[in-house]
């Protein structure tokens, strides 16, 4: 009698085991003459050579499929024990799967026109209102080439301006200040990437998200990169970022014009950026709208508000500086 150890590195083994252990019990009874017990990340496997070769085979099969899927079932345990993998069919809009095993995929045409940037240019800016989905798809994106292992990290980073509330003000040390406005990206990612996974990779720099102002003398190679709320960059600040980027990277920059939190004095950098870098080959710009809006609907009814009272302000003003004229 043999005993091997299976590692299920960068898996959540609640997720691999089953509510109240259903899947681990299933492969128990798949395999009768083997003794299996399992602790935290570890199955232990008690038998003869041969059958711990099958079952090591099944194992790998079932690993390949949670990291594909996040999730795990007894059609996927009955496939890998005959030796096949399991699949939910083919979808070639599908971009990754979230946590619970749903599928990510564009739901609106710009967001289709921002995969397509993507995968024909090697830096895209996607500009839009709240909602529309520019960041969630960006780290998707990023998320597919990782587990394709045609990058060897992520990196994410955002301006740290303030809107309202002085970082100074915040309670704890810098990362407790930084890290409420990192969030937005921290969310997303715990929505495609189970935490086991997510812990490992962030230990490991496989994920980093860093302030921007952390990028400066960088060289980002083998990385997606994306820059969240590039409205709030200047244009040295986009200039500098821009010019962090190496060998086998893609950049995705995305912003909403409609919230620049910078001072007045201030021009912004992701604006600037739209009109020196339009045309240039390799660049590609993705602009989305209220229709792309996938949030609530309240949200499209909110921005539609909002950009109704901006228009009638730009008006009266243009109005009152015409009276003043004549």
């Amino acid at each position: 009698m043999i005993e091997r150890h299976f590692i299920l590195d960068g898996i959540d083994p609640v997720g691999f085991y089953g509510a109240g252990n259903i899947h681990l019990q299933m492969l128990k009874k798949l395999h009768p003459k083997l003794r299996i017990v399992a602790r935290d990340n570890i199955i232990k496997a008690l038998g003869d050579d041969d059958e711990l070769e099958r079952f090591g085979r099944v194992i790998d099969l079932l690993k390949e499929y949670c990291n594909k899927y996040n999730s795990l079932n007894e059609e996927a345990i009955i496939d890998a024990v005959n030796g096949k993998r399991g699949d939910k069919g083919s979808d070639s809009n599908v971009i990754v799967y979230n946590i619970n095993g749903r599928p990510i995929y564009p739901r609106t045409e710009n967001q289709c026109r921002l995969v397509e940037e993507y995968k024909k240019n090697d830096m895209v800016f996607a500009v839009g209102p709240a909602g529309t989905g520019k960041t969630y798809m960006a780290i998707a994106l990023a998320v597919k080439a990782l587990k394709n292992r045609e990058i060897r990290k992520i990196i994410l980073s955002r301006p740290a301006v303030e809107a309202g509330e002085k970082l100074g003000f915040l309670p704890g040390d810098m990362r407790d200040k930084i890290d409420p406005y990192l969030q937005p990206l921290y969310d997303a990612l715990e929505d495609m990437i189970p935490l086991a996974k997510l812990k490992e990779h962030m230990d490991s720099n496989v994920i980093q998200i860093a302030p921007l102002a952390f990028m400066r003398g960088r060289t980002l190679n083998d990385a997606v990169v994306i820059l969240d709320e590039a409205q709030n960059t200047t244009p040295q600040q986009i200039k500098m970022f821009l010019t962090r980027m190496g060998n086998n990277t893609k950049m995705i920059i995305t912003g909403d014009l409609t919230q620049i939190d910078l001072p007045q004095s201030n021009a912004s950098g992701l604006m600037h950026a739209q009109r020196v870098l339009n045309g240039v080959p390799g660049i590609g710009f993705v602009t989305l709208t209220k229709k792309d809006i996938v949030r609530h609907k309240l949200v499209t009814r909110i921005v539609e508000a909002y950009e109704k009272h901006e228009k009638q302000a730009a008006e009266r003003a243009a109005e009152k500086k015409n009276n003043k004229n004549d």
